[in-house]
């Protein structure tokens, strides 16, 4: 069993209220979750009403495909959302 995780966190410049990040938060990780099996849940900065940080984790049998989902999963989060993704920390 492989995992990888990764830490990415997100500006949202325009959030207002920890109602505007959340419906940013549902927006992105209702949209990844239909689309990828993998976990996905805020990690940090919960009381930051303009940063999210996401935490994400993949099982695989395989590190090439474990790696290459997890890369697959940030480039969709990146693209589907307005806020802007400042950081990118990759685990193990």
């Amino acid at each position: 069993m492989i995992t990888r995780t990764a830490r990415l966190t997100f500006m949202i410049p325009y959030a207002h209220s920890l109602k505007d990040k959340r419906q940013v938060y549902r927006s992105l990780t209702d949209k990844a979750r239909s689309k990828f099996n993998a976990a996905i849940a805020e990690v940090a900065t919960q009381d930051r009403h303009q940063t999210l940080t996401l935490g994400i984790a993949v099982v695989s049998g395989e590190a090439s495909h474990a790696g290459d989902m997890l890369e697959e999963i940030i480039r969709y989060l990146e693209t589907h959302t307005d806020a802007e993704l400042v950081n990118v920390e990759r685990g193990e």
